[in-house]
Formats: C-alpha cells, sequence, structure tokens
C-alpha cells in the first residue's frame, strides 16, 4: 500500500493540479474566442448560412475536430457568431450612448454611435441585416438568437424615444415605436445604397432624414438642445 502523502504536500499537488487546470481552462476559452472572432469575420463576408465548421476549420488552420469540439454543431457556431456581434454592437453603440442625458441628446447619441458602427459595416457587411435575409422564413433556434438580438436593440431606441417625449424634447403624441422604425429604416436604406448599389450620397441622405424626423418629433425646447455632432463625421462609403 502506498503510504499518503504528508499534509502539506498533498495541498501543494492539489494547488498545481488546481492551476493545470485552470491554465487549460483559460487556453481553451483563449482559443474558443479566436475561432469566434475568425468565425465573425468569414460570416461578415460569406453570411451566417455560408458559415461552416469546415470552412472556418480551413481559415483558422485547425482540424474539424478541432472546431467542433468547441462548438458541437454549425448551429452552435451560427449563435456564437451572433452572440458575440451582438455583444460587439452594444459595447460599442449602447454603452457609450448611455453617457448622453436622457432624452433628445440620448436619442442623437444613439444614431450617432449607429452612424460610427455602420461605417465599417458598409465596408465588411452586417451580421443582423445579411442574417434576416437568410433566416427571415427558417424558424429555429438561428433565426430565434438573431430576432432576440436585433429586439432587445430595437427595444433601447424606442425607449430612448420614449424618454425623451417623457422629458418633453419629443411631442406629447409621438409614438415611440413608430420614431424608432423610422429611424432604423434610415439605417437599412443606407446599407442598401451605399454597400449594395454603391450610391454616392447615401450617408448624407441619411443624417439629413434623422434630422428631418426630429423636426418633425420634436418639441420648440429640443430646438434649444446642442447637436451631437452627427453631421462631423468622416464615415467611409464604399
Amino acid at each position: 500500500m502506498t503510504s499518503p502523502q504528508p499534509p502539506a504536500q498533498s495541498a501543494r499537488s492539489s494547488r498545481r493540479l488546481d492551476a493545470g487546470a485552470g491554465h487549460g481552462l483559460q487556453k481553451g476559452q483563449q482559443t474558443k474566442q479566436a475561432i469566434v472572432d475568425a468565425a465573425l469575420a468569414l460570416a461578415a463576408e460569406i453570411g451566417l448560412e455560408g458559415l461552416s465548421i469546415g470552412a472556418l476549420a480551413e481559415v483558422t488552420k485547425m482540424s474539424k475536430s478541432g472546431v467542433f469540439a468547441h462548438f458541437g454543431s454549425r448551429e452552435e457556431l451560427q449563435i456564437s457568431v451572433i452572440r458575440a456581434h451582438f455583444d460587439s454592437f452594444y459595447t460599442h453603440v449602447f454603452e457609450p450612448s448611455m453617457q448622453a442625458d436622457r432624452g433628445l441628446p440620448r436619442v442623437r447619441a444613439l444614431f450617432a454611435n449607429w452612424m460610427k458602427r455602420v461605417d465599417a459595416e458598409i465596408q465588411s457587411g452586417c451580421i443582423f441585416i445579411s442574417g434576416a435575409v437568410e433566416f427571415d422564413d427558417r424558424p429555429g433556434s438561428v433565426r430565434d438568437a438573431l430576432a432576440n438580438s436585433v429586439n432587445i436593440w430595437l427595444a433601447a431606441v424606442d425607449r430612448a424615444v420614449e424618454q425623451a417625449r417623457e422629458v418633453g424634447h419629443l411631442k406629447p403624441d409621438t409614438e415611440a415605436h413608430q420614431m424608432a422604425f423610422e429611424i432604423h429604416g434610415l439605417i437599412l436604406a443606407l446599407h442598401f445604397e451605399a454597400r449594395f448599389l454603391g450610391l454616392p450620397g447615401a450617408v448624407d441622405r441619411a443624417i439629413i432624414g434623422f434630422e428631418n424626423i426630429i423636426k418633425r418629433y420634436g418639441t420648440t425646447a429640443a430646438r434649444a438642445l446642442p447637436r451631437t455632432p452627427t453631421s462631423n463625421r468622416n464615415l467611409k462609403e464604399k
């Protein structure tokens, strides 16, 4: 029978095992994140539907089994990409907008940050938009993940508009969802004209359209507010 180790030695061994397991877990998470980052870039080019374990293995120079071990299925990979895209959108568009004052300043900040996001998407594409085309009539968990992400964002825009009405920056009869719908429509039109059709001036038309929406729904008090420098942008069109 093997003699038991002294308690101190057992504790040290346990710590080494825990440290080794923790290092392995951290490395695994880093590898998975690297795969998701590569998948995000690939999905922007070929869409979520074109994303596969095989295509990603080729891009990352990993084996198919290595990629599969981190996700288990193509569907899980697609959902991970959607979540990562939403997290990035939340970080770069929503979070900084919340630093603006409630009311029209926050609505303007949301649109300004959204436009900055579009700057990159005109060049690379938007997973939310391309995914909506690919999965609009295909029920399932991928479509649900896409729809849930978009609904969360649009609900935030709705709420910002509602708050602007509550603080008196928008007319009392302003229907929040209608105004948010019109703002969202500008972004969709911008993607279509700038990315798909390659028409010049689409960015300026989107900004003018936003200002027209503000004029139509805004109150006298809103006109006295300082403007977020939406028009002082350096957005690049395709």
